[in-house]
């Protein structure tokens, strides 16, 4: 019997990296996500395919049981396939009966989204793993991936959330009902260039300094965006937010590194220098964009549940 599962997609509106040291964020699951659908297979063989949005495979390739119980990777140029084996590996501490119980499978992903957005093809995955074999996603994601989590609270939650790690590190998520009056000013705009998380967070813990005395700024900041409904009050808080990160970051603002002549206010959103920013404009700034080379511009309706 065929089962199917679906995970939403994420994106960090505040406390990028620091949302890792106890900052409380806001974060927005995406009306784009993933699909993982399970049937029944053979040879105690899991037979994998994944599916870009566009119906084009990106990944196709199968996985012994044993290559995952043993976690025997298939060298160094199968990066996903090692992926994979790694976090079926990681699910199969968590739950054995999967591969004890079964004569193998046939796994179909598919993407609402591209592959390249970075909306969390890693996190959607592993949160419809959870979903599937009945564990916790937040233990698998620290088992494989690491990371806060903020993007697993996405993948199970339908609207914009609040999103912090207590003192031992367990999830605190809130539903926030976040729907100012102005989300029409408000626009995603694609940078094409992704960024790794591990790489990015790697890079935070080696630049951080004087967090302790970051996080109440930031947690200040998230608040108030939680509850304004003024537009302006809006641009000037995510400004102050990307002036403390490219403090602590010594990083340029997206603003400045590419965008310097924007009419409006930008928010760099998640690792710095890929995926996604916010851009936030009275006018509709697509024609702005485009000229500079950037045409995947998404209004927050069409984006954010």
């Amino acid at each position: 019997m065929k089962k199917t599962f679906y995970s939403n997609g994420k994106l960090l509106l505040t406390a990028e990296y620091m949302v890792l040291d106890g900052a409380t964020a806001i974060a927005l699951p995406t009306k784009f996500g993933q699909y993982l659908q399970i049937e029944e297979g053979k040879k105690q063989t899991i037979s994998w395919k994944s599916y870009d949005n566009d119906s084009s495979v990106w990944f196709e390739d199968d996985i012994s049981f044993e290559s995952i119980i043993r976690k025997e990777h298939a060298g160094t140029e199968a990066g996903i396939k090692n992926t994979l084996i790694d976090i079926l590996h990681e699910a199969n501490i968590l739950n054995p009966d999967f591969l004890n119980d079964a004569n193998g499978y046939t796994i179909t992903t598919t993407l609402t989204f591209p592959r390249l957005w970075g909306l969390g093809t890693s996190s959607t995955l592993i949160n419809n793993i959870a979903q599937w074999l009945n564990i916790d996603a937040y233990k698998l994601l620290e088992a494989s991936f690491g990371g806060s989590g903020y993007d697993i609270a996405c993948a199970q939650h339908n609207t914009p959330i609040l999103y912090r790690l207590d003192s031992d590190k367990a999830p605190v998520v809130t539903a926030l009902d976040f729907n100012p009056d102005f989300t029409g000013n408000l626009y995603f705009v694609y940078l094409n260039h992704k960024q790794s998380s591990k790489s990015a967070i790697m890079s935070y813990y080696n630049k951080q300094h004087r967090i302790d005395t970051m996080i109440p700024k930031i947690d200040a900041i998230t608040t108030a965006i939680a509850a304004t409904n003024d537009l302006q009050q809006f641009g000037t808080l995510l400004e102050k937010h990307e002036i403390l990160l490219s403090d602590i970051l010594e990083m340029e603002t997206v603003k400045e590194r590419f965008f310097y002549d924007f009419k409006g206010i930008l928010k760099s959103l998640g690792a710095w220098g890929g995926d996604f920013v916010l851009a936030v404009s009275k006018n509709n700034p697509e024609e702005y964009f485009k000229d500079k080379g950037f045409p995947v511009i998404i209004p927050y309706s069409e984006m954010i549940l």
